[in-house]
Order: structure tokens, then C-alpha cells, then sequence
């Protein structure tokens, strides 16, 4: 078919030959001029057009049940057409004919921009293409018809050099989303594009890690936050130039704008993309969505869809009723949540410290209620804890306290709560040794008040109180109602320089407390550890199958492993979570505080995050990160360094070990970082030693930093389609993991996409999106990041820490974090066609 006064192609018609074509006057192909000439400037760079006097009426929604799409290929300057515009064509052409009969559409091609101040043609397409890319190719008038047909509910799609187009006006940048540099390389490579939304139907059925060949391009400004990013290209796997955009490099991109819907893609610089079978289910997604025969998403990653509020007011002064010294939190079924201060007390009120005092760290830690039906919060309960030692040096301060807590599975009907915590009344002032438990209570619903006659211990195991540090806590459940316990390895960081926490010198009265192997290295003790258990009815705990051990192994004498050790090597795993889907466990912890990498004892600190699907050894104290190893230490002189460890096979051999000495190999961790940055590692010698020269480190997660760092765990989100909460993050989100750190600079608050076949040996993440911006920063923001979980409604629920240490002040506090966005588009009763179905 032909269009009158234009020149046309249709799927409709006769198949045009692919021949060189003349074009209207004033059109030039997109490769007539190379890259860098046709490179926009910024859009404030020149003036805006005038408005056009001129108005149009354009039908709403503009096409219809025969949906048709316009390709508009004109250009600024004479020439011959460039081969993509062929390409571009043939490639929308067949997209339109295949595929299920209610997703068709037929494709009218053209370069003759007076189709856009003819009201009447324009209404009739579902959706307009540019193939274009060179210069000023619309005059105001073009441009205002475009505008009111955006205006009037219309979908827009731009192609890679669409982005050069109309350089000088600022609504066809916001159309757009972004424009390119000047300076972005010119030549084609193979890169790898992360496709981080797994449900637009633009990138639903892509590789999460997409390789293909093209021109990348890098933007003036990245859109990231403005728009909604569904891929981007990653920046190490090709030579972005000098105009780089980092990590956060967006490659294709989608929203509603202006009461219409865009889709932008960097892609199709080459003829062959058009030939490649994901690059064109890519674009068919992309034209489903904006012809209207499709509902999507384009909303889940703009920041602005996104709402934080402060749920509870500062503390009512020498008091902690609103909230303790924040440690932990859990949401209810019911949409209450529960979260708790670990014993440090209001800044203004003492803490004994003297040994000889028989009230020596004695503190509270608080059981708090959040009820959102009403707004407040009620204390539930409180413990007396040993916690509360205030600041200082790690031979004064302490760590232990009130650490964690859970719901039972059956909550709502039995009201059982387990903490994990330290009890005052278990300490021994003259060994300074403690008793660690996990113990269940019951609450009454009707008050929400914790009963503390109802206590039955579940578990206990002494822990040293000599010296601070790492006490871990976190705890949660599995969908077969085991309970994971997370445990720090309760060592001294201060006698070792920063690296491996294997000194066996030190000690307090026969305990050392600043050898890790003792702890967390020891097959036969309960510290640096997350346990898994299943408590029983009656307040006891059978231990699961698939634990690490079983403890009744023989190796060795026998006697040495513990059958409650589910996961051996982690250092301070404050914070952990189940997704209950899967049944994975999602875990993190703090590093130890060596700021560089040592050639002679090995790695800097490094924080940690791990997917573990199963029981393993993560490697502390021997080795961190992917397998990188320290360098063993031992009596007589623990300042000589001894052999490397082997992560393969590690060995402990302190002096204070009860365990075996033949541990279970290493499991490499699939997040680290450093305060060099994210994923640090080293060329390795035949024996597999890192050189741990800093100059020769790359850094595999370019999107992670630390300096002073503190990894917080977070969830995985699952988005409930049977739920109506009008406050629920998307679905956008689903299956993403959540992980973050106390501080909020340069260290990482991420949500991550594994990927199933590598996460549990180790894999990096394939995509990571910054929440910074939505789980706001600063300090009048979420600041100190300490405990994070979705509730019921799909919100997120945060807690900030403060801006002390050991203690609640004014900046403690429960937050929420809600999505405002609304739902997919359009709305379905604008959709082209009912059979096209929801995305």
C-alpha cells in the first residue's frame, strides 16, 4: 500500500527489492556522516524550537485493533540511504508477520516528514519507529505533530542513531532519554549486554548475559533513575573510550512519556544485528509494548516511583520507647513488624565497664511492635542482656546483646518468637566467659506483650566476653521449618594486623580471643557459624539432613564436629535470609580491617556476601573472596608467617583447636569487596597463590567499594500477584537479591540477579542495580544501614542504625520504603487488542 504524497512500504503491499532507494528531498541516510559528526550536543546548547501555532487533533490512543506501525528512516542532508535503514525495515517487516496471529501488525515505512502534521495518517499507527540519525530532521511543526501524537497516548521506538536526532530540542531528548557522546568508539564489538528485566516482554526471553557484536554507544548524561533501564553493556568486556560511563553503562531503555509510551535501544548500529534472532525478539517486545498489544512494566527503576518515611519518632529522652539500639527486624503476616535493640542504652544514661561490678555491660535489649493499622509502636518486651559496655577499644567494648530474632512459621496461631541473645545472668566475671542462647517466648496477640516465664531454651554455647568483636545473630527460616542461625566468630581483629585472625598468642585465662581458628575454623564449636536446626513442638531441636556434619564422624578420634554447623567460615554474619521459593540461604559478613593486600599474610579486609545452596566451608579464617588465601601463623613466634593455606584442603592446626584438623575444602564467595574496590583479585602462581600486588589487581565488580565497610544482608524479593497492595514493589524485582552495608558512601546498596547454574560454586553476579537513590542516602536518609526485609504488603522495611555506636539517638529509626508508580501500561482497557494479553 502507498500513502498519498508519501514514499512507502508496506508488509501489505508488494515486497520491495533491496535496492538503493532515492529519497525525498532533505533525507540522508544514517551512515552518510560518521558518528562523531552527527553526534548531538546537549540539548540546552541551542534554544528550542518555537512552539508551533499550529494544533492536531490526534485520535486517542492513536491506532487500532489493525495495528500498524510507521518506520520513519529521513534524515537532515542529502545522500544515499545508509544499509541499516534496509535492514531496519526487513527486520520490523518479518517481526510483523510472525509470531502468534494476535501479535502481528503491518509496517509502513517512510523518510518524508510531513506525515507527522497530518493528523489523520498519523492516528492511524499504533506506534512510530525511527531509524533515523542525522541532525534536525523534523521542522517545529513535524515536531509538535510528533508531540501530540505522544500526547494523545501514542508508542515511540528509536534505533541506536535515533538518539542523534533533533539535537537542539529538550522534549525529544526526554523522548529519547539520553544522547550520545562525541566521543563514543566507532568501530564494531563483541561486549556483553546484562539483561537485567526478566519480565518486559523486550527481555524476558534474553540471556542474562547477552553477547553480541555492535557500535556502543556512551552517553552525555546517564539516564539511569529517569528512565526504566532493561539492559545494559558491560564496560570491561569491551573499550568504551574516553567518554565511558562506568559500571552503570544503560543500553536499552523504556517509560511513559509525555501520555505516551518510549523504547530506546543503543543496539542495531551494525546491518547484522538485524539478522540476530534476540536482537529482534528484542525489538518485537519493545514494539508489543508500545503498539498497545501488550501491558508492561516501564516504571520499576525510575526513583521517583519511590517513597521513604520515617514510621517511628525519636525516643522520648533518657528512654527507649520508640526504638532500641537497632539490630534486627521481621515482619508479621499480619503486617506488624517486630524489631529489636541489641543493649545499648539512651547516650545520656551510664555503662559499667569495671569487671569488679557485678553490673558489668548490663543492658536491655528492647522487643519493639510496629503496628501499621495504628501508626505506633508498642514495647513488647525487653531482656536483660550483657551488651551494653559502651565505645572504646576492642578490650572494652563488646558486641553481644540482644542479636536476633524470628517469627514462628505458625505466628499467627501460637504467638512464638525466638531470640538470639546474650543473658547478663550467664556471664562469669572472673573467666569472662558468657553463655550465647537461642530461646522461643511467647507474645500475646491481644497485647502484644512477650510473656518472659514462656522462655525455653533451644540452644546454647559459651562464647569469650574478654574482647569484642563479632557476634553475628541473624536468624531465619526455611519452607520445611528449619531454623538457620548465623553466628559471629566472637574474635579479636587487633592482633593480627588486619588479616587472617589466626594469632594463638593471646589469651584470657587458658581462652584465646584472638584466633579464629578456635572459632570460626573449628569444626567442633559453635562460633563462626550458621546453624540449622528444627525446633520441635516441645522446645527442643532435631538436628535436618544435609548438614556439614552430623556429629558422630569418626575421623580423627571422633568427638570433634558439631552436627548443628550448617555452614563453617564466616566471620560475622549479622544479617541473613531464606528466600522460602528456593530455599537458598543468602548470607553476609564483615571482613577483618587490613586496608591494604600483603604479599606476605594475603588479602585486605574483605566484605562478604555468599548464595549457599547447600553445606560448605566459606573459608575464614585460611582463606576469602574466590579462594584467595592467608598465610598461616603459629607458636612459638606468631609474627613469622608460615606456609600459604590451601583452600582446597585447609588445615587447622592451632593449638586451639578441639576439632578436626583436615577441614572441608573451601567454596569460592560469589560477592567481595575491598576499599580498593569490588572483586579484587591477583594473577596466581603455579601453586595458585595470588601475588597480592596492588598494581597488578583487577576488580571483577566494578560496582562495589568499601573503606569503612560493614556488609548487611538482605532479602530476595518475590513479587505476589495474588496480593491488591497498592504499595508493593514490582515485579520487576522478583528474584532479586538485596545486598547492602552499614555505611552508605562509596559501599555498595545493590540488588543483584544470579544466576541459578553458578551461584552456588562461587558465580559473580550478572546484574546489579543500585538502590541508592530509592533507599535513600544521607543523613537525613537511611544512613546507617542495620536490618532490611520485604513485608507482607511488599514494601520494604528498614532499619536506620543512628549516628552513634552502642547506643539509640534521635536518628534511630524504622523506615518504609514504598513503590508509587502504579501498574503496568497502557491501561487494559486501552490495550489494541483483548487477546494481547497482560505482561
Amino acid at each position: 500500500m502507498r500513502l498519498r504524497g508519501l514514499s512507502t512500504r508496506s508488509t501489505t503491499g508488494t515486497r520491495r527489492a533491496r535496492t538503493r532507494r532515492r529519497l525525498w528531498a532533505a533525507t540522508v541516510t544514517a551512515g552518510a556522516v560518521t558518528a562523531g559528526l552527527l553526534s548531538g550536543p546537549a540539548a540546552s546548547a541551542r534554544p528550542a524550537p518555537e512552539p508551533s501555532l499550529t494544533t492536531m487533533s490526534i485520535t486517542s490512543p492513536p491506532g487500532g485493533a489493525n495495528v500498524r506501525v510507521l518506520l520513519f528512516h529521513g534524515s537532515a542532508a542529502g545522500g544515499e540511504e545508509s544499509p541499516l535503514v534496509n535492514a531496519g525495515i526487513a527486520a520490523i517487516e518479518r517481526i510483523g508477520l510472525s509470531g502468534p496471529e494476535n501479535q502481528r501488525f503491518q509496517v509502513t515505512a517512510t523518510g518524508n516528514a510531513s506525515v507527522f502534521t497530518n493528523a489523520d495518517r498519523l492516528s492511524r499507527f499504533n506506534a512510530i519507529v525511527f531509524l533515523t540519525g542525522g541532525g534536525d530532521v523534523l521542522d517545529p511543526d513535524q515536531e509538535a505533530g510528533l508531540e501530540a501524537y505522544m500526547e494523545a497516548g501514542g508508542g515511540f521506538v528509536g534505533l541506536h542513531d535515533a538518539a542523534r536526532a533533533e539535537p537542539y530540542s529538550d522534549w525529544f531528548t526526554g523522548l529519547i532519554g539520553a544522547r550520545p557522546a562525541a566521543s563514543s568508539p566507532t568501530t564494531v564489538q563483541r561486549a556483553t549486554v546484562e539483561v537485567g528485566d526478566r519480565a518486559h516482554p523486550a527481555t524476558k526471553n534474553l540471556p542474562t548475559q547477552w553477547k553480541r557484536p555492535d557500535k556502543w554507544l556512551n552517553w552525555v548524561k546517564n539516564p539511569s533513575g529517569d528512565v526504566h533501564t532493561v539492559a545494559r553493556v558491560r564496560e570491561s568486556t569491551y573499550a568504551p573510550g574516553a567518554s565511558a560511563n562506568g559500571w552503570d553503562h544503560p543500553v536499552s531503555w523504556c517509560r511513559d512519556y509525555d501520555g505516551g509510551r518510549s523504547f530506546y535501544t543503543g543496539m542495531g548500529g551494525t546491518v547484522s544485528s538485524y539478522d540476530e534472532t534476540d536482537f529482534r525478539d528484542h525489538l518485537r517486545g519493545a514494539l508489543l509494548w508500545t503498539t498497545r498489544l501488550v501491558r508492561a512494566d516501564c516504571k520499576a527503576t525510575i526513583t521517583g516511583n519511590y517513597k521513604a518515611e520515617r514510621l517511628t519518632r525519636p525516643n522520648q529522652p533518657g528512654h527507649n520507647d520508640q526504638i532500641g539500639e537497632p539490630h534486627g527486624l521481621v515482619t508479621a503476616p499480619d503486617g506488624r513488624v517486630f524489631f529489636i535493640g541489641r543493649g545499648g542504652a539512651d547516650a545520656s544514661r551510664p555503662v559499667v565497664t569495671d569487671w569488679n561490678d557485678p553490673d558489668i555491660g548490663k543492658g536491655t535489649g528492647e522487643i519493639h511492635v510496629y503496628d501499621p493499622r495504628t501508626g505506633k509502636v508498642t514495647l513488647a518486651g525487653a531482656l536483660t542482656v550483657f551488651g551494653n559496655k559502651g565505645g572504646g577499644d576492642e578490650l572494652r567494648k563488646v558486641e553481644e546483646g540482644l542479636l536476633g530474632i524470628e517469627l514462628d512459621p505458625a505466628f499467627e496461631r501460637n504467638g512464638w518468637v525466638y531470640l538470639h541473645y546474650t543473658p547478663h545472668s550467664g556471664i562469669n566475671r572472673d573467666t569472662h566467659m558468657a553463655e550465647r542462647r537461642v530461646s522461643r517466648f511467647t507474645l500475646d496477640h491481644a497485647t502484644d506483650t512477650l510473656d518472659p516465664s514462656s522462655e525455653k531454651v533451644l540452644l546454647k554455647w559459651p562464647v569469650q566476653i574478654h574482647s569484642c568483636c563479632h557476634a553475628g545473630g541473624g536468624m531465619a527460616w526455611d519452607s520445611e521449618g528449619n531454623l538457620y542461625i548465623a553466628t559471629g566468630d566472637n574474635n579479636s581483629s587487633g592482633f593480627s594486623d588486619g588479616y587472617s585472625g589466626n594469632n594463638p598468642q593471646p589469651n584470657f585465662k587458658g581462652v584465646s580471643f584472638a584466633d579464629a581458628r578456635r572459632t570460626a575454623g573449628n569444626t567442633n564449636n559453635l562460633n563462626g557459624k550458621i546453624l540449622r536446626i528444627h525446633p520441635e513442638p516441645d522446645g527442643t531441636y532435631t538436628l535436618p539432613e544435609g548438614n556439614l556434619f552430623t556429629g558422630k564422624e569418626t575421623a580423627e578420634g571422633g568427638g570433634k564436629t558439631r552436627g548443628e554447623i550448617y555452614v563453617m567460615g564466616v566471620r560475622n554474619p549479622a544479617r541473613i535470609s531464606v528466600d522460602k521459593k528456593t530455599d537458598v540461604l543468602y548470607a553476609g559478613w564483615v571482613g577483618p580491617d587490613a586496608g591494604a593486600p600483603s604479599t606476605t599474610w594475603g588479602p585486605a579486609k574483605y566484605d562478604t556476601f555468599a548464595v549457599i545452596t547447600e553445606a560448605s566451608n566459606r573459608g575464614w579464617p585460611y582463606c576469602m573472596g574466590n579462594k584467595q588465601p592467608y598465610r598461616d601463623r603459629n607458636l612459638p613466634d606468631p609474627s613469622k608467617p608460615l606456609g600459604w593455606y590451601d583452600c582446597d584442603a585447609p588445615k587447622n592446626e592451632s593449638p586451639n583447636n578441639d576439632g578436626l584438623v583436615n577441614l572441608p575444602p573451601v567454596t569460592g564467595n560469589n560477592i567481595w569487596y575491598s576499599p580498593q574496590g569490588g572483586g579484587p583479585d591477583f594473577p596466581r602462581d603455579a601453586n595458585g597463590v595470588p601475588s597480592y600486588e596492588q598494581d597488578e589487581a583487577t576488580y571483577r565488580l566494578p560496582w562495589l567499594k568499601g573503606g569503612g565497610q560493614a556488609a548487611m544482608n538482605g532479602p530476595v524479593y518475590r513479587y505476589d500477584d495474588a496480593t491488591s497492595s497498592d504499595v508493593r514493589w514490582p515485579a520487576y524485582w522478583d528474584g532479586k537479591w538485596f545486598v547492602g552495608d552499614f555505611y552508605d558512601t562509596d559501599q555498595p546498596r545493590n540488588a543483584v540477579l544470579m544466576d541459578p547454574r553458578t551461584q552456588g560454586d562461587g558465580g559473580l553476579p550478572v546484574h546489579s542495580e543500585s538502590l541508592k537513590k530509592i533507599v535513600p542516602v544521607g543523613n537525613d536518609g537511611i544512613k546507617n544501614l542495620m536490618g532490611w526485609t520485604f513485608g507482607p504488603d511488599g514494601a520494604l522495611y528498614v532499619l536506620d542504625y543512628g549516628r552513634g555506636f552502642f547506643t539509640s539517638d534521635s536518628k534511630s529509626a524504622l523506615w518504609r520504603v514504598t513503590y508509587t508508580g502504579g501498574g503496568p501500561t497502557p491501561a487494559a482497557g486501552r490495550l489494541a487488542r483483548k487477546a494481547g494479553g497482560n505482561q
